[in-house]
């Protein structure tokens, strides 16, 4: 097959990598002094140092040539470069399948990939979405790792999800968009209180007992979203949550974890040099959740502390607080038991 990668940042660098032993693939780099690196070097330095990219991987800077004679294209872009992304598609190959590994919500519309997607490509576009529990670093060793690739088209999931698929890169297909996308979006919310939580040592049990109150969270807004709930229990929800709040490649724990150690929010994203989604995410998911009647004292608690001043152990100390509930009532969202908030 032959792939467009759009996007060579460390996940599109490496997801570059990861197929190109099987695929002919093009990598799109939109910033010409990263180009000019990584044709000099053929390493990412900025993004994805100490991995060499084979000289089978083609290095584009011109989206039109990148896309043309493509049967896939691979957008792995943040979200807030995604419309615009997607736009160079609809002009180049209108009509071009399409995969997103964006995670979150459009910072100026609040909507999903998917929804974005639709006004840009139009409601009959071939597209899914795919998202998982990968690290990149990992991903471009060879680590094993399984993620989910999801489609509205049943035949698109499944055949997109065999040819990228591989012994070290098992690919899983779905139906449920919305279930992979909130999945993908919200782990990053609850993993930047996961980093809190460990940054202020209450450790590994309340750790445990956050993560999975943060899924109870995830899955109920999910839910009321038209998400399936085995797609929160599988790779795209626990798998991805479970990773993001306890791996020590992930930005968004990172995040939590200087906002325990007192660092002011502007100075730890210049630190990181990457995107970190889950900061933009927390507020558009808090306003969605409001907005449709969806209780996410987690996600309330981490926008208190990245936009309203309140210190960590505050929000901590306030989650710890709330009066206690029965763990499995039914809350009338979505079929069978719910887990109610922390």
């Amino acid at each position: 097959m032959r792939i467009a990668i759009l996007g060579a940042g460390a996940w599109g660098t490496a997801l570059a990598l990861s197929l190109c032993p099987r695929h002919h693939v093009t990598l799109w780099v939109w910033d010409p002094a990263d180009l000019a690196q990584m044709r000099r070097t053929r390493v990412n330095g900025r993004y994805l140092p100490g991995f060499e990219i084979p000289p089978s991987v083609a290095l584009e800077g011109d989206a039109a040539a990148a896309l043309a004679g493509r049967d896939l294209a691979l957008v792995v872009v943040p979200t807030s470069a995604l419309r615009e992304t997607l736009e160079r598609i609809a002009a180049h190959r209108p009509g071009l399948p399409v995969v997103a590994a964006s995670k979150g919500f459009e910072p100026s519309t609040a909507r999903l990939p998917h929804q974005v997607a639709a006004e840009i490509l139009g409601p009959g576009a071939v597209y899914g979405v795919l998202s998982g529990p990968s690290f990149a670093q990992e991903v471009a060793r060879g680590l094993p790792t399984a993620v989910t690739l999801a489609s509205a088209d049943p035949a698109f999931a499944d055949a997109a999800a065999r040819a990228l698929h591989s012994p070290r890169l098992r690919v899983y297909s779905s139906t449920d968009v919305v279930g992979v996308e909130i999945g993908g979006a919200v782990k990053n919310v609850m993993a930047i209180a996961a980093g809190i939580c460990d940054g202020l040592g209450f450790g590994y049990n309340a750790r445990a007992a956050l993560i999975t109150r943060g899924l109870a969270e995830i899955t109920r807004l999910g839910l009321k979203l038209g998400g399936r709930q085995e797609t929160f229990l599988g790779l795209a929800g626990a798998g991805d949550l479970i990773l993001t709040c306890t791996g020590d490649l992930s930005r968004n724990r990172r995040v939590g974890l200087l906002l325990a150690q007192g660092k002011p929010l502007k100075k730890i994203l210049e630190r990181l040099g990457h995107v970190a989604e889950g900061v933009h995410t927390a507020r558009e998911v808090r306003a969605l959740a409001r907005r449709i009647g969806v209780e996410m004292p987690i996600t309330e608690a981490v926008c208190q502390v990245l936009f309203e001043g309140l210190a960590p152990s505050g929000a901590v100390e306030a989650l710890l607080a709330r009066e206690p509930k029965p763990e499995h009532p039914t809350d009338g969202v979505g079929k069978g038991p719910m887990a109610p908030p922390v």
